[in-house]
């Protein structure tokens, strides 16, 4: 299910996107949409519940589209951000958040439709997934939703950055190999694998989620773990250049 957020401060605005959507023709893709009229609200929804696609205005009181977007990218680097604007000076400055595209307003319909199935192919295209067998159900996880894994007892527990959890009885090592660090994951303690990307701060003793779940690190992994910190870091510094 693809989730599409629109920040915009003009309600009229939103109704027009919301209706262009409702009538967009390909039925193929499922979508759930959401609404925002300033910038820290969309800032928090999505740091809980993260977007797919993000439409996003440019020139909004207090906090302005570029300044939104900088601070989703701090924690963020894989959402795809298209800025809708009536002022095209604007343009380079959505090169410096990574934006992946720029409509300008009016919005045509079919301009907005071919950018949003373009994003879709390059979401369908990078997303990397991992089969787990839940206790109902066997289920598909794409690695970025994944924050960390958890050994407890007899079963593990995958912890999704929407709060979710899917619960298994296969063991830890089964899905270790699946989970590496080319994908961002590290194994800091017998009992956890924790996806880098979404380490909020660490010490040499304990991890901190951007959930804010804290995660200790083992004795014997502190020095590997700080090499794959950095080396994921660095990974994504020079892909955002």
């Amino acid at each position: 299910m693809l989730k599409i957020a629109l920040c915009d401060d003009c309600s009229n605005f939103i109704d027009d996107i919301k209706i262009m959507l409702e009538n967009w023709k390909n039925k193929s893709i499922s979508f759930l949409f959401q609404s925002f009229d300033n910038g820290d609200d969309l800032i928090s929804a999505h740091h809980s519940t993260p977007f797919d696609i993000i439409l996003l205005d440019v020139v909004m009181p207090m906090l302005n589209g570029i300044e939104t977007a900088r601070i989703i990218r701090q924690y963020d680097k894989t959402v795809k951000i298209v800025f809708l604007t009536s002022s095209p000076e604007f343009a380079v400055d959505s090169y410096t958040v990574k934006a992946n595209n720029y409509l300008l307003k009016p919005v045509d319909s079919t301009a907005l439709y071919n950018c949003l199935e373009e994003l879709c192919n390059e979401i369908a295209q990078n997303t990397r997934t991992i089969t787990v067998k839940g206790l109902y159900s066997v289920q598909k996880l794409p690695l970025d939703n994944i924050e960390y894994v958890e050994a407890q007892n007899k079963h593990i527990i995958f912890s999704l950055r929407n709060g979710t959890t899917i619960e298994t009885t296969e063991p830890l090592h089964l899905h270790e190999n699946k989970l590496t660090i080319y994908d961002g994951f590290f194994r800091c303690h017998r009992s956890y694998i924790v996806n880098i990307n979404y380490i909020d701060t660490y010490t040499l003793k304990e991890i901190k989620m951007y959930s804010g779940y804290r995660i200790p690190i083992a004795r014997s992994c502190q020095k590997e773990f700080e090499s794959a910190y950095f080396s994921v870091t660095f990974k994504k510094a020079g892909e955002g250049k």
